[in-house]
């Protein structure tokens, strides 16, 4: 079933969990997350990258996760990645998003909060809840992170915005990790207590365990795995042999290990038998 971000994170809040984040790109990756949602009896949050609404592959993904969460049992939100701007939030909309991020981040505080607050009164007149983003969460090639996420800072970006969650940047970046991230769990814990809101981890692939289920005890209540999902269709692709010809019959390895990648994420944040 279709459900919003607001309701999807309520059942993390009051189950004490994080729901996963699986960032979607073709057919095969809906089906193997959905597979393992089903399987593991478990809320999910599929989401795609702002650049497929930029794009045009939003266009074509879009019905196709929305059919996926119609047929399914548990709870499904569909979920705008790192919303670049209107005009991908637009589509996001029309295409049947029932979550909204917006990610200006890279502004100045007081600019992110102006921009944020456009989209979240914008996204509230068709009832679609909004993540926002304070502390700009990069990437593993970037030359340095930027500040973590400032307590007081995410205190007033919470009240001036209306956000219904927070991605913070507490210690990860996008991408696949050189070295293990450490993670700044009493930040998380801190900005947790002050906003009352859920919190948003990113960056999530390659995270070590203890870390994670550390981060959701201290208040995170979704974590965004991409890269990994990436990894695992590809690496069985680049496996399959090319006798296969019938691409649905080719693909079927492909859909097994995003599905079971997705199940060891479920079980790791607590969200199995949680729907």
């Amino acid at each position: 079933m279709l459900v919003n971000l607001k309701e999807i994170l309520k059942i993390a809040e009051d189950g004490g969990f994080a729901v996963p984040a699986f960032n979607v790109y073709n057919m095969e990756t809906v089906m193997g997350v959905m597979e393992a949602a089903e399987e593991a009896n478990a809320p999910v949050i599929i989401q795609s990258y702002s650049r497929l609404f930029t794009n045009e592959e939003g266009y074509f993904v879009s019905p196709i996760v929305l059919a996926a969460a119609k047929k399914a049992k548990t709870p499904i939100c569909f979920h705008l990645d790192h919303g670049a701007g209107l005009a991908e939030v637009t589509k996001a909309l029309r295409y049947g998003a029932s979550g909204i991020m917006i990610d200006k981040s890279a502004l100045a505080l007081d600019e992110n909060i102006v921009e944020t607050k456009k989209i979240v009164d914008m996204c509230a007149a068709v009832g679609v809840p909004v993540e926002g983003e304070l502390g700009h969460i990069g990437s593993v090639n970037d030359a340095s992170m930027g500040e973590y996420t400032n307590v007081e800072e995410a205190k007033r970006f919470v009240e001036e915005t209306g956000v219904a969650a927070l991605a913070v940047l507490v210690g990860t970046a996008h991408g696949r990790y050189k070295q293990a991230p450490v993670l700044d769990i009493q930040r998380i814990e801190d900005i947790s207590k002050v906003t009352g809101i859920p919190l948003v981890l990113h960056g999530g692939s390659g995270v070590p365990d203890d870390q994670i289920i550390a981060a959701v005890n201290a208040g995170i209540r979704k974590i965004n795995f991409g890269t990994d999902i990436c990894y695992s269709f590809l690496d069985r692709v680049f496996e399959t042999s090319r006798d296969l010809i019938a691409v649905d019959l080719f693909m079927k390895d492909a859909i097994k290990n995003v599905k079971e990648f997705a199940l060891s994420k479920i079980k790791l944040l607590g969200a199995e038998n949680k729907a």
